[in-house]
Parts: structure tokens; sequence; C-alpha cells
């Protein structure tokens, strides 16, 4: 007897996730128990979680910070929108 697994993720994730599966052969129920399946097959997640990195450009800005370079000072939120060009 089969068992039904239900999930609530957004519109966008399973449009996309659908497009992914759609190119490889997959209905979405293939790839779920596709992950199921490999998951009970080594005993944990079938991949590595990982956190976002930042981007290099974010890194050095970061490091810029840190070391309390290229700060800017605003007298008003108006006046920071203003020198972004925002």
């Amino acid at each position: 007897m089969n068992h039904t697994v239900q999930s609530r993720v957004s519109p966008e994730l399973k449009r996309d996730a659908e497009r992914v599966f759609q190119a490889m052969g997959l209905k979405t129920s293939d790839a779920i128990r596709l992950f199921l399946q490999q998951s009970v097959n080594i005993g944990g997640l079938p991949f590595r979680p990982t956190a976002p990195q930042p981007n290099p450009e974010t890194i050095s800005a970061m490091a810029e910070t840190g070391a309390g370079q290229n700060l800017s000072e605003y007298d008003s939120f108006d006046d920071m929108k203003k020198d972004l060009g925002l």
C-alpha cells in the first residue's frame, strides 16, 4: 500500500523544480521518491547542506567595513538614498 506525502512550497519553487525534473524525464512524484529512497540508502541527506557563500565582491566589502574603510555617514535616510542613486 502506498501513502501520500504532502509538502507546502512556493509556487515559484514548484514551477522551477518541475522544469528541472521534466528536463530529466521525471515527474515531481518520481523525483521525490528518488530523494526519499536515496536518503534511506545512504542513511542521510543525498547531498551536503551548505549555507550560501558570499561572492568575492561581498567578501571584500565585508573586510573593508570590518576595518572601518570606505564607510559613509548620512544625516538622513533621504540623503543616503540620494547618494546611492535610489
